[in-house]
C-alpha cells in the first residue's frame, strides 16, 4: 500500500531494448486510468530512439535517472537477443539501470520482465511467474527461485511479478487494489472493459488435448453462487446443483478457473466484503452475513489472512464515496469468465 495516500505515486517503466509495446502501454493505459493518484513515466537504458519489438521505434525523452525517483517499477517483457538474461547475472547499462532504482521502491514485472528481476538477484528464495512458455528456460536459468507457472501473478510485497502480457493487466489492477481499494479498481476495469479480476492462473490458456465440453462447463453454477453468496452451501450441494460427482465438478473448476470449487466460492466471497465495507456504512457483522462468512469473527479472521488488516481498518483506509455500479462480485457476473 502506498505510505502516503495524499501524493501521487510515481511509477516509471523501463523500456529496454525489444520491449514489447503492448506491455509497455498498458502500465500507462491502467495506472493512468486511476485518476490523478498516479504519475507514470517512461524511461530508457538512455535517453533517445529505443527499437521495439515490432518495426517501429520510440523516443524515450528520460534516461535510467528517472528510476531513482520512482515508488514503482515496471519492467515489461522485451526480445532482445543481446540480453544474456539466460547466463549471467545482469551486466552492462541494463544492471547500472537496475542498480538506480532506490531501496523500498517496488518493482514488477510483465511477463519474461521477469528474467530481468530474477538476473538482479531481486526473486531469489521468492515466489515468482514467467509466461508459460519460458518457464523451462527461466528454471534452468534461476533455480533459486520459486517458480508458480500456475498464476496470473504473484505479490511478494514489494516485489511482483506477472505472466503473459494480458497478465500485466491483471497485476495493473492487483496494484491500484493494493494502493487505492476496490471501488477504484472496478472503475478503472470498466474504463478499458475487462474484469477487475480473473480468476485462475495461465494453466488455463496452455492448449489441451481435449475441450471442456459446454455442458459440462461450471459458468452456469458460478453464476447462481455470484447471486447467492450469503447462501451456506458445501461441495456436496454443488455436485447436486452442477449434477455432477463432486470429483468431477472439483476437476472441472480447477480447469476453467485454476481453483477448487470452495476456494472460487471463498473469493468472491471476500470481494463482496471488501465492496461493502468501501461502499457502505453496514456493521461488520451484517457485512458478513451478507457476503456469507456469517459472523464478523470468521470474517475479521480472513481479512487478517488475506490482507493483514481488520474491517474497520480496511474500511477507514479504503471508504470513499460510494459507486454507482454494484460490487466487484456483480460486475464480474457481467463480465467474460477466462477460460
Amino acid at each position: 500500500m502506498c505510505e502516503n495516500r495524499a501524493m501521487t505515486h510515481r511509477v516509471v517503466v523501463l523500456a529496454r531494448p525489444g520491449v514489447l509495446p503492448m506491455e509497455l502501454s498498458l502500465v500507462h493505459e491502467l495506472f493512468g486510468a486511476a485518476g490523478d493518484r498516479y504519475e507514470v513515466t517512461t524511461c530508457g537504458l538512455a535517453p533517445g530512439p529505443v527499437r521495439v519489438s515490432a518495426d517501429f521505434s520510440l523516443f524515450v525523452e528520460l534516461g535510467p535517472d528517472a528510476l531513482a525517483e520512482a515508488d514503482t517499477v515496471v519492467v515489461p517483457g522485451a526480445r532482445d537477443p543481446h540480453d544474456n538474461l539466460l547466463t549471467a547475472p545482469l551486466a552492462g547499462p541494463l544492471a547500472a539501470a537496475m542498480a538506480m532504482i532506490r531501496p523500498g521502491a517496488r518493482i514488477a514485472s510483465v511477463c519474461t520482465g521477469a528474467f530481468v528481476l530474477a538476473a538482479a538477484g531481486l526473486l531469489d528464495g521468492r515466489r515468482a511467474t514467467t509466461h508459460w512458455r519460458s518457464v523451462p528456460a527461466f528454471r534452468r536459468a534461476f533455480p533459486d527461485v520459486r517458480l508458480d507457472p500456475d498464476v496470473l501473478y504473484t505479490d511478494e510485497g514489494d516485489v511482483l511479478t506477472s505472466a503473459g502480457g494480458a497478465a500485466g493487466i491483471d497485476l495493473c489492477l492487483h496494484l491500484i487494489r493494493r494502493d487505492h481499494g476496490t471501488a477504484v479498481a472496478v472503475e478503472v476495469a470498466r474504463t478499458h472493459v475487462v474484469p477487475p479480476h480473473r480468476d485462475g492462473g495461465q494453466a488455463q490458456f496452455i492448449e489441451l488435448p481435449v475441450a471442456i465440453s459446454d455442458e459440462s462447463s461450471t459458468s452456469a453454477l458460478r453464476s447462481w453462487l455470484l447471486g447467492h453468496l450469503d447462501h451456506p452451501v458445501d461441495l456436496d450441494e454443488l455436485a447436486r446443483r452442477s449434477t455432477m460427482s463432486k470429483r468431477t465438478l472439483t476437476r472441472r473448476f480447477r480447469e476453467e478457473t485454476g481453483l477448487s470449487p470452495i476456494e472460487w466460492l471463498n473469493h468472491q466471497r471476500l470481494s463482496q466484503a471488501r465492496w461493502l465495507l468501501e461502499s457502505t456504512d453496514l456493521p461488520v457483522d451484517q457485512v458478513a452475513e451478507r457476503a456469507g462468512f456469517g459472523t464478523g469473527g470468521s470474517l475479521r479472521l480472513r481479512l487478517r489472512d488475506t490482507l493483514g488488516v481488520s474491517p474497520t481498518t480496511y474500511r477507514a483506509t479504503f471508504r470513499g464515496p460510494r459507486p454507482t455500479q454494484g460490487p466487484e462480485s456483480k460486475l464480474m457476473a457481467r463480465q467474460p469468465q477466462a477460460r
